[in-house]
């Protein structure tokens, strides 16, 4: 009895598994608190601090002036970023620790998840330099720039836009197809119509085929045709990189609106579970604040749900009534 009573009870956590438990809740906004809150404002103002530093210290005059202010914040950003980076590492494992998963198995998710990749290459370049001091890293440092991406772990848009682009991968497969077989025929065409005109803008077909890609992404080709037949494939290939650009913003202007439409019916789904018993506890109103945050609805998006709800019901009493 006393055995069994001991095997079903709940785990008390010792004090280093709640502080676990709640730099975790703190870090990834389980628990959208003001101290959640603050971690995500902090974090998304010092990145957009990093932005415009990085691309002022590219001006010579700028750089020169400010060399040492210039250092001195990025060493207080990658300090902040690293303790950042460690801290989600260590308490990730959380996230499957309490559902019989073991504590690597949520570590390694994040280590090797976009975010967790975007954490690593974004403060990585600073210690390289301290241990290569001599050699040119330049390139490296640039990758800086891409702590703009941690920004999208605080907005959904980024998410939805690669989910849209996930659901209509049978779309953007078909386009991209259509795109490889126009530039094979056009860059074909030119390099037969103008190459004997023009023998160093196309002297092959790869040549031509760098032509077709610049006309595609710009609408010219910094070429001048110099026949009739030459200037006809120029205007049907601009015309071509019109309809392709509105194919493919059509795609995801559509697979974007779908990707929002299922992100409010998920979040109507549970309003409608939580208000089944007709009672919200504190606990029910806490998880769909932090669904709403995690989703990235505004307050105006889940008022109108809350809205539709109410008139769905007097409707239905009136019905009733009647």
């Amino acid at each position: 009895m006393n055995e069994r009573t001991m095997t079903t009870a709940a785990p008390t956590l010792t004090t280093f598994q709640r502080i676990k438990r709640r730099t975790f809740e703190i870090m990834e906004g389980e628990v959208p608190d003001k101290y959640s809150h603050f971690v995500e404002i902090f974090i998304a103002l010092l990145v957009v601090a990093n932005v415009v530093g990085i691309i002022l210290e590219s001006v010579p005059e700028i750089h020169e002036a400010f060399m040492a202010e210039f250092h001195a914040f990025d060493v207080f950003s990658v300090a902040v970023f690293s303790i950042e980076f460690v801290l989600r590492v260590w308490s990730y494992s959380e996230k499957y620790i309490h559902n019989g998963g073991t504590a690597w198995q949520g570590r390694k998710e994040y280590v090797f998840s976009f975010y967790g990749i975007i954490d690593f290459v974004s403060t990585v370049p600073f210690y390289l330099q301290l241990l290569f001091p001599g050699a040119d890293l330049r390139v490296l440092r640039m990758f800086r720039l891409m702590r703009i991406f941690k920004l999208s772990r605080y907005n959904s848009a980024f998410e939805d836009m690669v989910a849209a682009v996930k659901a209509e991968k049978d779309s953007f497969s078909s386009a991209v197809f259509l795109l490889f077989i126009s530039c094979l025929l056009f860059s074909s065409l030119i390099y037969i119509i103008e190459g004997h005109e023009q023998p160093e803008v196309f002297p092959s077909i790869p040549a031509a085929m760098h032509w077709f890609v610049i006309t595609i992404i710009s609408g010219w080709g910094n070429v001048d045709p110099v026949t009739f037949l030459g200037s006809l494939l120029v205007i049907l290939t601009q015309i071509l990189s019109i309809a392709l650009a509105a194919i493919l913003t059509g795609v995801v202007a559509t697979a974007y609106t779908a990707q929002v439409e299922r992100r409010q019916a998920l979040y109507e789904m549970e309003v409608r579970s939580v208000l089944a018993d007709g009672v919200v506890t504190d606990e029910e109103q806490a998880k769909l604040k932090m669904m709403q945050a995690k989703l990235g609805m505004s307050d105006d998006q889940v008022q109108s749900i809350v809205n539709q709800m109410e008139e769905e019901k007097h409707i239905s009493a009136a019905n009733k009534q009647s």
